[in-house]
């Protein structure tokens, strides 16, 4: 009878997919498709729930099916997030697209991102007081307990790791195992590869212009080639945030949500906030806040949806593109952004974290002096996240380490880390975009005419959107 009821759910689900291939071919714009493919993920997610409960065998097996939908649209985006960082760096480099010093590009990008890194900690700070945040209130079962445990397993493990070994450990020694993204630190690896590369590219074309031309060539071919796979696989969004959106919901327990709900809102709270400041940066670069809401709520809604910023990386490089950042910048931004600063993960989450756990050994969390420290040690460890991986989590573990916090308490909230880190990668993947576009501002080269509708004839631009 199972099977029954398994097979009718996949069926309904394969009408609403097909639902949103009528759409593309109708021309609905993807922006639209994308949102719609969110609203119907969520409602078909609770009406799973609703119905078959959120532990059952049914609920189970559809979202199983379903992961091949979501699960398989990530992955495909993975597999192209690195050839697609190694061409377009280097082609940057070939097409002399990056006009400013490399190194001016690279301080501002990483600048923006530290500067936003302490701001969000402030934002954290200050909702986490506004809603009264308390470690000592919450309950801790079994499962907290379990994530506990894992927790202070995790900083047994970091061992003493200082801000230089992290920063050494961004360093590419096997440039092609990087390529395989076998390490946390592997993209930002194949980026400084491929600056390598792009800068003797530079010395051969002064001595030898025959055998730089002839690279060249290739270079834009296979670049021609990966972004034409960039794009097949962005086609396929709706169908992936509808089938994530779905699984997602179907399997969040909402007792537990309940129980934190407080958090919840704190975070939520402090994520649009942060957000509109995102958004009020960007207006002093000159472009509309809504061209940007515009231009990147299909990357922000996958990454809500996926909770993945290195699976979402092609669509933030296109987003960036669509606003004018060269295809240079936007791929360093969008490369940096995935372990440096992260607003969501490594700034608004362990500020929050510190102010609500501080009351269980006797710290007052509205201290000046105390709140200063959390600022600044949030900012700095935002960098050295970049040598551990791993996001929210070891982004607490360190600054709760620092500040000399229990760490385990930070398990309480292991019953909510999906829905809180829904809006945590979204703040995220936006921190990224916000830091190319600013540096590409500071470094004069935002473009009037971005360069993804510029370099296109007039029949394929449209297609740059679907």
């Amino acid at each position: 009878m199972n099977t029954a009821f398994v097979i009718l759910n996949l069926v309904v689900a394969l009408f609403i997919i097909g639902l949103f291939i009528w759409m593309q071919k109708r021309h609905v714009s993807f922006s639209k498709r994308v949102l719609l493919a969110l609203a119907v993920g969520i409602v078909a997610g609770f009406i799973l729930q609703w119905i078959y409960g959120m532990g059952s065998s049914v609920t189970k097996e559809t979202t199983d099916w379903l992961g091949i939908v979501g699960g398989g649209y990530v992955k495909l985006l993975q597999m192209i997030a690195i050839p697609l960082i190694f061409i377009s760096i280097i082609a940057a480099f070939t097409r002399l697209e990056l006009k400013t010093n490399i190194a001016k590009i690279g301080i501002w990008i990483i600048g923006t991102l530290l500067v936003t890194a302490a701001i969000a900690a402030v934002i954290g700070i200050i909702a986490a007081l506004l809603f009264h945040l308390n470690a000592d209130h919450i309950s801790q079962g079994s499962v907290e307990l379990s994530r506990a445990k894992e927790l202070q397993g995790s900083l047994k493990e970091m061992g003493d790791a200082t801000l230089p070994s992290r920063i050494l450990e961004l360093f590419p020694a096997n440039p092609f195992l990087d390529l395989t993204g076998a390490r946390a630190t592997s993209t930002i690896a194949v980026v400084i590869f491929s600056v390598i590369i792009g800068i003797a590219f530079l010395g051969v074309q002064r001595k030898q212009p025959k055998e730089a031309a002839l690279f060249a060539r290739g270079v834009d071919t296979i670049y021609a080639i990966v972004l034409r796979i960039v794009r097949l696989i962005l086609r396929l969004t709706p169908y992936g945030v509808f089938a994530i959106m779905t699984n997602t919901v179907a399997t969040s327990d909402a007792t537990a949500i309940l129980k934190l709900g407080n958090f919840v809102l704190a975070s939520y709270a402090a994520l649009i906030v942060m957000f509109i400041i995102h958004l009020l940066i960007v207006s002093f670069t000159g472009i509309s806040p809504l061209t940007y809401v515009k231009k990147t709520l299909p990357v922000l809604t996958f990454a809500f949806t996926s909770r993945t910023s290195a699976g979402a990386l092609p669509m933030n490089i296109e987003a960036q593109r669509s606003l004018g950042v060269p295809n240079g910048i936007a791929n360093f931004a969008a490369s940096f952004g995935l372990s440096i600063g992260q607003n969501g993960c490594a700034g608004i989450y362990p500020a929050m974290l510190a102010i609500m756990i501080a009351p269980t050994v006797g710290i007052d969390p509205t201290s000046i002096s105390f709140i200063l420290t959390v600022v600044a040690v949030v900012a700095i460890s935002s960098f050295g996240v970049a040598g551990v991986g791993g996001g929210a989590t070891f982004a607490a573990i360190i600054v709760l380490s620092t500040l000399n916090l229990p760490v385990g308490l930070a398990g309480v909230l292991i019953s909510i880390e999906p829905l809180i880190d829904m809006g945590r990668t979204a703040l995220n993947v936006s921190d990224s975009m916000v830091s190319g576009i600013v540096t590409s501002k500071a470094t004069k080269n935002l473009e009037k005419e971005p360069e993804a509708k510029r370099k296109l004839p007039p029949n394929e631009k449209e297609k740059v959107s679907e």
